[in-house]
């Protein structure tokens, strides 16, 4: 049986993150410590996060960057395939 992707895999990885940082968040808000502390943790938490996020997208759009290279080099090459083929051949 075909297994239906749909190209959804982004939007998971995008919830998996978010779900994490709620958690996090979460966590600290109901862990024992003074409110300075935990207002502290929290921003430091926020800031990390927010680093994380910044380095995977540059990261992400390194990959997507690279591969549209490729895909251009490999659709450049295939129009100059085509175009070898289209042409007469010269008598040996």
């Amino acid at each position: 049986m075909a297994r239906d992707n749909d190209g959804n895999g982004g939007s998971v990885v995008v919830a998996f993150f978010l779900g994490t940082m709620v958690g996090a968040a979460a966590a600290l808000l109901w862990a024992p410590g003074p409110g300075e502390e935990m207002r502290r943790r929290l921003s430091d938490r926020a800031r990390e996060g927010r680093e994380r996020a910044a380095e995977a997208a540059h990261i992400g759009r390194e990959f997507v960057h690279k591969q549209r290279e490729t895909v251009s080099a490999a659709i450049d090459r295939g129009k100059e395939a085509y175009q070898e083929a289209r042409s007469p051949k010269e008598p040996a």
